[in-house]
């Protein structure tokens, strides 16, 4: 996967290909809230729920623990 910014509805599509970009954005976001480590370190990274994007940095650390969405 390409490390840039994305769109969170874009990055959670990349994770849930089959599902509504809503619905994929409230999964992809479930995911990370329960992986309270990565939620802490994306906290740290200033974070903000409200965000649209994810920066490049933020993508690299969701790949890092829930994996790539590509699976490789």
């Amino acid at each position: 996967m390409k490390r840039k910014s994305y769109a969170k509805s874009e990055l959670a599509m990349l994770y849930f290909p089959d599902s509504d970009p809503h619905v994929a954005t409230v999964r992809l976001m479930g995911w990370i809230r329960r992986c309270h480590e990565l939620h802490d370190r994306l906290t740290a990274c200033h974070s903000s729920k409200f965000a649209k994007f994810f920066t490049a940095k933020e993508v690299s650390l969701i790949e890092e623990y829930l994996g790539s969405p590509d699976g490789q």
